[in-house]
C-alpha cells in the first residue's frame, strides 16, 4: 500500500493544520457520516442545502481519524481537548482537497487503470470488465455508479494493493470528463455508446461525442476502446492522436472483435468471435444484445492485460450486474424485468427489444419518464412509441407527463388504445393496474431513476 500522509494534504493544498501530527497516515476518506467508519478522514463538502462542517463532531464521535474541513468551519475548543489522537485541516476548497488527493494516491501506483464512459451501459461495463480482470489480477473499481468529481476520487482513494482500477466516468456537461480523466489518467479509454443521455444540457449528439471524448484528455498514450455499432463513434477511428491505439468491437459493422453465430435467450446469450483465426464461444448470463456488446469490450480489455481466453470466458460468464439493471425476478409464473436505475433513449430501446424478443408470454411495458431531455423530450419520448409499436408489446402503462407522448406516438401508428393506459403518478396509476396481471406476463419496469419506480415494482411484486 503507498501512505498517504498528513503532510501531504498541507503540501498539496496549501492547508493549515491546527491539529494533530503531520505523519498521520490517511488510509481511507469518507463524506458522509451517517456511513464513516471508524479511522476513516473526514472530508467536509459544502453543498446548496448542506454544508458538511457542521458534521465534523459527529465523525469524532464516530472514530474518525480526523477531519478535513472548510477553513470557515467553526471549530470547538472543547472538540478539540475531547478527542486528542484526532487531527483537523483546514483548506480553502474540501472538494477540491479530495480531487488533489486522488490525483496524487493515483500518481503513487504504476498500475494499469481503465476508464469506461458512454451514454447507457457504463456500469454494467464496467461490471463485466471487472469481472474478466479479476480472474488474473486483485481488482478495485467503481462501485455503483459513483461515477462523478466526488465519487471517481473516493475510489481511488480506496487503492491498497490492488492491480488494476477500472473507474466509470460520467457527466452532465463539457468538461466533466476531462477533469475526472486527468485525475484517473486511464492507460485504456472505453466508450460504450454516443446517445442522448444529456441531450438537453448538451444540445446535440455530436457535442456529447464531444464530451465523451474528453476521457482522453488525461492520456498521453494508450489504447481507445470504442463500440463500432455506433454511428459517431463509427466515425471517431481516424480521428484520434496517433499516439493513441483504437480497437473497435460490434455486432453489425466490421470490427477487430465481432460477435457472430449470436443466440438470444431469456436466460442470457451464446456467441462467438473470431480470434486468431479461431471461432472461440461465449456465454453471457444476463439477457440482451446489450449484453454482448458489454462482453466484447470486456473480451478485448482481458487480452490488453494479458487475461487468458478460457479466465476471460469465465469472467464473461460469472459476472454479476448492480442493482436495478435488467434484474428478472419469477414469481408465480410472472416474470418482473426490473431497469429502472436510469432512462434515456438508448437503454429504452434496449430494453424494449429484449421484451420484444421474448416468445410465449403476454408482454407488458410499464414505462416512465425520461429526464433532462430538455426541448428534446417530446420527440424522444415519441421515438420510444415507435420501438414499443415495432417491438409488438401487448400492453403499455405509462406514467409521468412526458410518458404520454410515448402513448400518444402508439395510438398514432396504429397500437391498440384499450391496450394503452396513462397516468399522471404512481399514485393514480396503481390502483386501476393491480388486478391486471395474470400467469405467463413479463412486466418490463423502465424510468429514469427520479420516477421512482422501486415504488410501482414493489407494489405490484407485493401484490403476486
Amino acid at each position: 500500500m503507498k501512505n498517504i500522509y498528513v503532510k501531504d494534504i498541507l503540501r498539496l493544498t496549501n492547508g493549515k493544520l491546527i491539529k494533530g501530527c503531520e505523519d498521520t497516515i490517511l488510509n481511507s476518506f469518507s463524506t458522509d457520516t451517517r456511513t464513516i467508519k471508524k479511522s476513516e478522514v473526514y472530508l467536509a463538502l459544502k453543498g446548496q442545502n448542506f454544508d458538511g462542517n457542521l458534521f465534523y463532531e459527529e465523525a469524532l464521535q464516530k472514530g474518525s481519524s480526523g477531519c478535513i474541513l472548510n477553513e470557515d468551519a467553526k471549530i470547538s475548543e472543547e472538540v478539540l481537548n475531547k478527542y486528542p489522537n484526532s487531527f483537523i485541516i483546514l483548506v480553502s476548497n474540501p472538494l477540491k482537497c479530495l480531487q488533489e488527493i486522488a490525483k496524487y494516491k493515483r500518481s503513487l501506483y504504476n498500475i494499469p487503470v481503465i476508464g469506461i464512459t458512454g451514454s447507457v451501459g457504463k456500469t454494467s461495463t464496467k461490471d463485466i470488465i471487472a469481472s474478466v480482470l479479476a480472474q488474473k489480477y486483485k481488482v478495485l473499481k467503481t462501485e455503483g455508479n459513483l461515477n462523478n468529481h466526488i465519487g471517481l476520487p473516493l475510489t481511488i482513494l480506496k487503492l491498497q494493493d490492488h492491480e488494476v482500477l477500472v473507474v466509470e466516468m460520467g457527466m452532465n456537461n463539457f468538461g466533466e470528463i476531462s477533469l475526472l480523466s486527468r485525475i484517473a489518467k486511464p492507460n485504456v479509454a472505453l466508450i460504450t455508446n454516443i446517445g442522448t443521455a444529456h441531450i438537453g444540457t448538451l444540445g446535440s449528439r455530436e457535442n456529447i461525442l464531444k464530451a465523451k471524448l474528453e476521457i482522453l484528455e488525461g492520456m498521453d498514450e494508450g489504447t481507445l476502446i470504442i463500440n463500432n455499432d455506433n454511428d459517431l463513434l463509427h466515425e471517431v477511428k481516424n480521428k484520434i492522436n496517433s499516439k493513441i491505439k483504437v480497437l473497435t468491437y460490434g455486432i453489425q459493422n466490421e470490427s477487430d472483435y465481432r460477435a457472430t453465430n449470436i443466440s438470444l435467450s431469456d436466460k442470457g446469450s451464446t456467441f462467438d468471435v473470431l480470434i486468431n483465426n479461431e471461432n472461440e464461444h461465449f456465454q453471457v448470463n444476463v439477457p440482451g444484445e446489450a449484453f454482448v456488446l458489454n462482453s466484447l469490450a470486456s473480451l478485448i480489455v482481458g487480452l490488453q492485460f494479458n487475461v487468458s481466453l478460457e479466465s476471460i470466458k469465465k469472467g464473461i460468464l460469472n459476472f454479476t450486474l448492480s442493482s436495478k439493471r435488467m434484474e428478472i425476478e419469477k414469481l408465480k409464473e410472472i416474470t418482473l424485468i426490473k431497469d429502472y436505475y436510469n432512462a434515456n433513449l438508448d437503454s429504452m430501446k434496449s430494453a424494449l427489444n429484449y421484451l420484444g424478443s421474448l416468445q410465449d408470454t403476454r408482454k407488458i411495458a410499464i414505462l416512465g419518464d425520461m429526464l433532462e431531455l430538455g426541448s428534446f423530450s417530446e420527440e424522444l419520448h415519441r421515438e420510444v412509441g415507435k420501438c414499443v409499436y415495432d417491438n409488438k408489446i401487448d400492453i403499455l402503462i405509462t406514467i409521468g407527463m412526458e410518458s404520454k407522448n410515448i402513448a400518444d406516438e402508439c395510438l398514432k401508428l396504429g397500437f391498440n388504445k384499450n391496450n394503452i393506459l396513462t397516468y399522471d403518478s404512481i399514485r393514480d396509476a396503481y390502483p386501476h393496474i393491480k388486478n391486471l396481471f395474470k400467469k405467463k406476463d413479463t412486466i418490463l419496469f423502465k424510468a429514469s431513476n427520479g420516477m421512482n419506480f422501486q415504488e410501482i415494482y414493489s407494489l405490484v411484486k407485493g401484490d403476486l
